[in-house]
């Protein structure tokens, strides 16, 4: 078996959306989604212009989507975080200035 290898630029891909299955039937009269089980991939959906996209990923990119996605929700905790700590620092800046007397 060949292991395929990863690009840099995988490594560094940060993603905002949701992967889901997507499962639908293809119409055909004959298939076993007509009358069972309906076909299913992986897909992704994410935000574009005030409306949702959806994009169909092969099952490698769904491990490649999955990683990105990651990084994007450590990304933002990340930035959540700073924030929160910024607020904190700016309140108690606030705080220390009404406390003074004045001059």
């Amino acid at each position: 078996m060949v292991a395929k290898r990863k690009d840099r630029a995988d490594e560094s891909l940060v993603l905002r959306g949701t992967l889901y299955v997507l499962r639908r039937k293809c119409g055909k009269a004959n298939c076993r989604c007509a009358d069972g089980d309906p076909h299913e991939s992986p897909a992704l959906a994410y935000p574009a212009a005030g409306t949702t996209k959806t994009l169909t990923l092969s099952d490698a990119e769904a491990d490649l989507v999955r990683e990105a996605l990651q990084r994007y929700d450590r990304a933002k905790a990340e930035l959540d975080a700073a924030a929160e700590a910024g607020m904190a620092a700016l309140r108690q800046r606030i705080s220390a200035r009404r406390r003074r007397p004045p001059a």
